[in-house]
């Protein structure tokens, strides 16, 4: 499976056709699905928040607060405190799941196992964090594009409504007759746009906070970066192609050669009339043209594919061609070295293998990018994880291919996944 549509909101909020993709109605079902998660959040937090907001009152007004007040505010605190990791636990894994609407990157949760961990863990802290920001800062942010559609609307109908109505107040003006009310109807058409645009921007918002918060240890680890010295790389590589040469050299050029010899022999023995005449000069032809193929391959191993379609296309062909879909996003805008082209495919024909073999996955993505004058290519599956350069998956001869160019690999890959493998090669010409 092979896209260049955008992978998520944020993505698709830079696209001149979002008004007119299925994104906006997607934000609008996310949305929608914030309101009673949202709302019963709020809900909880008033419950302290609107006592606390009395006694802060008082104390600058420099009245004195009631001990019963002070007991039931401490009680309340500590009780939300002690309920806010149990219910984050309910809510983030359903959180995680509803994220896939707008952003269907894959997305994993830390392992927390007991009771005890919901406590003294960083990450289930970040989830309460989260918890706090959906009930708190969400709803008011909900509740004022609310009052900014109720006011578009009021403009759109106000043409209507000044029927029945004698004046209408509009913002900061009133309008008596229908004919007054078009013009703020007709910008209240035109503003419709921008409430999309509003909303999906509001739910964009919520949605990277929801990922930097809810991530788990994708979020949290850094990418080890996997090294291998140059030297031993180039020379290494630089003795393998040697070895084709001398094999070639060796043995298969002196067969072709006297093959080619053969068929040059045969068709002088044989008339120009003669019906074996045409089919043993394309015969000696075909040999000739081999011997120019092997030394073609001898002095750099490129794959036809990629010459002929590019990296995107010999890439999106790779793509096609696994068990697993892959979906792949490139955004190439200038030409690349024919040596970064020929690595780049060769990491990711390695890692799409990987993932069909290894990895237990059941998507992967491949995105392909230009960040200053670096090619970067990166690799996501949504597998089981754990993979190492020590374990024989073939990430030390990848890291020994990039390396040969001047590039580095980062790999980060923790148990129960997902993992990313991501791969910068310099493009300098």
């Amino acid at each position: 499976m092979t896209l260049d549509r955008p992978r998520h909101l944020v993505a698709a909020l830079r696209r001149r056709g979002y008004l007119l993709s299925s994104w906006p109605w997607r934000a609008l079902a996310y949305a929608a699905g914030t309101l009673p998660i949202a709302g019963a959040l709020f809900a909880g937090l008033l419950v302290v928040a609107v006592p606390l907001w009395a006694v802060v009152s008082a104390v600058r007004k420099g009245q004195s607060v009631e001990l019963p007040v002070i007991i039931f505010l401490t009680v309340a605190g500590l009780a939300l405190l002690a309920l806010a990791p149990i219910v984050s636990a309910v809510v983030a894994p359903f959180e995680r799941w509803r994220l896939g609407l707008v952003d269907p990157r894959p997305l994993a949760g830390a392992r927390l196992r007991g009771l005890a961990a919901r406590y003294t863990s960083p990450a289930a802290w970040r989830e309460v964090a989260y918890l706090c920001w959906l009930g708190g800062a969400v709803p008011v942010a909900y509740w004022m594009l609310f009052l900014l559609i109720l006011l578009d609307f009021t403009l759109i109908a106000s043409p209507w409504l000044a029927v029945d109505s004698d004046r209408v107040i509009l913002v900061q003006t009133t309008v008596d007759t229908p004919g007054q009310a078009i013009p703020y109807a007709v910008v209240g058409l035109l503003f419709i746009p921008v409430l999309w645009y509003l909303l999906g921007l509001l739910v964009a918002v919520q949605a990277v906070v929801a990922r930097r918060l809810l991530g788990g240890p994708v979020a949290g680890v850094a990418l080890r970066e996997v090294t291998r010295s140059r030297t031993r790389l180039v020379n290494a590589y630089e003795a393998e192609r040697r070895r084709i040469e001398r094999d070639v050299h060796d043995a298969a050029q002196p067969r072709l050669t006297s093959l080619t010899l053969q068929l040059g022999l045969a068709k002088l023995d044989v008339p120009d009339d003669s019906p074996a005449a045409k089919p043993l000069a394309i015969a000696h032809g075909q040999a000739k043209d081999l011997m120019v193929t092997l030394r073609q391959i001898v002095q750099g191993i490129r794959p036809q594919h990629l010459a002929e379609l590019g990296l995107a296309g010999a890439v999106r062909e790779l793509a096609a061609a696994t068990t697993v879909p892959v979906a792949v996003h490139s955004d190439l805008r200038q030409p690349l070295p024919e040596l970064v082209e020929t690595t780049a495919y060769f990491v990711v024909s390695e890692s799409v293998s990987n993932v069909a073999q290894h990895a237990q996955a059941t998507r992967a993505e491949v995105r392909l990018t230009q960040a200053d004058q670096d090619l970067v290519v990166e690799v996501e599956d949504d597998g089981r994880g754990g993979a190492s350069p020590g374990q024989g998956t073939g990430l030390t001869g990848l890291a020994d291919r990039v390396a040969a160019v001047n590039g580095r690999l980062l790999l980060a890959s923790p148990a129960g996944g997902p993992t990313v493998l991501r791969v910068e090669l310099p493009c300098h010409r």
